[in-house]
């Protein structure tokens, strides 16, 4: 019993060593550097005349990437040594372990483009670091969803107005409209608004209607379309600001209830009336320093009750 006692006591003091570590401003500012070192290492090794010259320097520093890396990683387990599940809970950690544990698997370290692929993730371990970084990692996931039904309304909206077009103006402009597929690239080119008054010019020398067809294109792919995707993009945003926030709140031992319970609606009203206490006692505060600072006519400083 004793010594199980002192196996928790001592996981417990290495865990608050290396979180202190962890914790330590200093820590990730040279674990971003780190990172930053691997990116133009990545970068000065496309260009052949450089990687050949300072092929030694190259792979020097390259093993102090790993290294600093290798370190890192270990520190950042050590510091969740007396609660190792709450490791693998993190996504971003697993992520981390990952990347950093392939440049020690033979297969990986052999196949010089997958290490290449390998090291290019190790840039997006940024993110652990910078919470702004990783709260619009984490809206482009959960936007994912929203944006595949975008495609498909987007695409069914080309493939209509790309049959129409070919059916109205294949004759007479066949290098834009000859085929459904040059009729759909032309229309997806037109999304960006490049060459449509061209475009509108053309049609007009076919049928004047045809401002009709260009402009309602306009209006769905280019307005309405992309209105959607911002919508579908800052929700998703919302969302991971929420859960960022929910993470913190989970860190420092705040508990949130969860949506649609009383509780949390009215923790809702109580932080809403804590900043409207704050706001209103900001204004007293201010007009107290106003009326106590009001001047005479003399230049001098007097009080209301003076006057």
């Amino acid at each position: 019993m004793s010594d199980l006692i002192e196996t928790h006591s001592g996981r417990a003091r290495l865990a608050a060593r290396c979180r202190g570590v962890c914790e330590a401003p200093v820590f990730s500012v040279a674990v971003i550097s780190v990172i930053l070192l691997n990116a133009v290492l990545l970068g000065v090794e496309t260009y052949s005349g450089l990687s050949l010259d300072y092929a030694v320097p190259l792979h020097s520093a390259e093993r102090f990437c790993v290294a600093a890396f290798t370190v890192e990683m270990l520190i950042r387990l050590g510091a969740h040594a007396d609660r190792p599940k709450a490791f693998f809970r993190d996504p971003w950690n697993v992520f981390d372990l990952l990347v950093v544990s392939s440049a020690y698997i033979p297969f990986l370290r052999e196949n010089a483009t997958l290490l290449r692929l390998l090291r290019l993730a190790r840039v997006l371990r940024t993110a652990q670091f910078m919470p702004q970084l990783r709260v619009l990692l984490v809206a482009v996931g959960r936007s994912l969803p929203g944006t595949v039904s975008f495609l498909f309304v987007g695409a069914l909206i080309l493939y209509v107005y790309a049959m129409i077009g070919w059916i109205c103006f294949a004759g007479h402009d066949p290098a834009h409209y000859g085929s459904l597929g040059r009729a759909g690239l032309t229309l997806f080119l037109l999304m960006t608004l490049e060459g449509l008054g061209d475009a509108v010019h053309a049609g007009l020398a076919v049928s004047p209607f045809s401002i009709l067809y260009y402009a309602s294109y306009v209006l769905l792919a280019s307005f309405v379309l992309v209105n959607v995707l911002i919508g579908v993009v800052l929700n998703a945003l919302e969302e991971a600001r929420e859960m960022e926030e929910e993470a913190n709140r989970a860190a420092k031992g705040i508990v949130r209830p969860p949506a649609g319970d009383p509780g949390r609606a009215a923790m809702e009203d109580a932080d809403d009336l804590l900043l409207r206490i704050a706001a209103v006692r900001s204004a007293l505060d201010d007009m107290e320093a106003r009326i106590v600072t009001t001047e005479s006519p003399q230049g001098q400083v007097v009080s209301a009750g003076a006057r």
